[in-house]
């Protein structure tokens, strides 16, 4: 896509490699152009950066019954106001966009496969609710092979909301409001950017700092299940997969150039932290999975975190929002706070050492500024 900002003209990395461009480039719809850009000047503002963990909004695989009520257009309305507050808000797309058929990965039982695609027009419900960036990268972007791959960029294309973490879209770099944000995604998958790949992955963020003000990366990484809460420092495996080591990845980036770190995969609420001065949370739980995933007790609340950074993208504070899903799912504000309630334990357990303060109100704050003494 090619807009205009305060800083000249600017391509998205990943329009300008699309199928689809390609294609209007080779018939002459429109000139070929290179992506430039200018010497980055950091913004002088604070920046607020939301993350939020896996969204499925129902999967009409193997059947629409597993669709939610109102055909979906109701789920994200509880935490809309929430998710539109900042100036940008990530999540991971787990599972594919799919109105077609499809073909399903290999199941021997499609009763109990877990291959999740949404129809083509729920994409606009991200988009509606305040979602301007998605993770492709994690385990069930291939469920439905090339075509379920190739439509879901379609539609995220169409809608305007940016996305990456795919062998063939590793990175994406765009606009939005003043600020120029670089963002890359990594998985244990086929077809994914690798997690294990450390020497690639540390090229790609180092690109991205040199062409953005704030550079986010996502990581789909550590083994999942309820019990799987705690950042062990170690690497992690799940049924028989390398799932990567949360904690050395997450530091590797933010020494290449990362601003902020967020996790997923397990899909359990895990800790936060800072390093070098860079906010990271290990894993954001299941956000909005209807349907077909367990949403029994820790797999059933997550967090929607806000994070203020300064202009170079270091962490100023946050503020975390506890959500929950009852029954099929669906995430609704979660009075109890049970995800805040997690997030404090699990830091104060794995990261003793942390410079971050956590308040019973969900403020976070970092030893030492002024905020972090007021709440003593």
């Amino acid at each position: 896509m090619i807009h205009s900002s305060s800083r000249g003209v600017v391509i998205d990395d990943y329009y300008k490699s699309s199928h689809y461009v390609r294609r209007f480039l080779y018939v002459g719809r429109i000139p070929q152009l290179e992506a430039k850009y200018p010497q980055t000047v950091a913004p002088t503002r604070n920046i607020t950066i939301i993350g939020v963990g896996d969204i499925m909004l129902g999967t009409n695989y193997p059947s629409v019954n597993h669709l939610p009520p109102n055909d979906g257009r109701d789920l994200l309305n509880p935490v809309k106001d929430i998710l539109s507050s900042a100036d940008l808000t990530f999540a991971n797309l787990e599972g594919v966009i799919l109105s077609g058929a499809g073909v399903p990965k290999k199941c021997s039982n499609p009763s109990t496969c877990f291959a999740f695609k949404s129809p083509d027009h729920y994409g606009a419900y991200l988009r509606d609710a305040g979602i301007d960036l998605v993770s492709l990268a994690n385990n069930h972007v291939g469920d439905f092979g090339a075509p379920g791959k190739s439509n879901t960029v379609r539609i995220l294309e169409e809608l305007g909301i940016k996305y990456a973490g795919l062998a063939e879209y590793p990175s994406v770099v765009f606009t939005k409001g003043d600020v120029r944000y670089g963002f890359c995604a990594f998985a244990p998958n086929n077809g994914t950017m690798q997690i294990n790949d450390y020497k690639e992955a540390a090229r790609i963020v180092k690109e991205l700092k040199s062409k953005s003000d704030i550079v986010i990366v996502s990581f789909h990484g550590g083994a999942e299940g309820s019990d799987k809460t705690r950042v062990t420092r170690k690497t992690e495996h799940f049924l028989g997969e390398n799932r990567g080591n949360p904690y050395e990845f997450a530091r590797m980036v933010i020494d290449a150039g990362a601003d902020i770190v967020f996790g997923h995969g397990p899909h359990v609420t895990r800790a936060i932290d800072i390093y070098k001065g860079r906010f990271i949370a290990y894993s954001l739980g299941n956000f909005c999975t209807y349907g077909r995933f367990n949403l029994s007790g820790n797999l059933g609340f997550a967090p929607i975190i806000k994070v203020t950074v300064n202009g170079q993208g270091e962490f100023v504070d946050a503020e975390i929002t506890s959500v929950r899903q009852p029954g099929k799912g669906g995430p609704i504000i979660d009075d109890g706070h049970s995800a805040l309630k997690e997030i404090i334990k699990l830091t104060n357990l794995d990261f003793p050492e942390t410079e971050l303060v956590l308040g019973q109100d969900g403020k976070v704050t970092r030893k030492g500024s002024a905020t972090a003494v007021s709440q003593r």
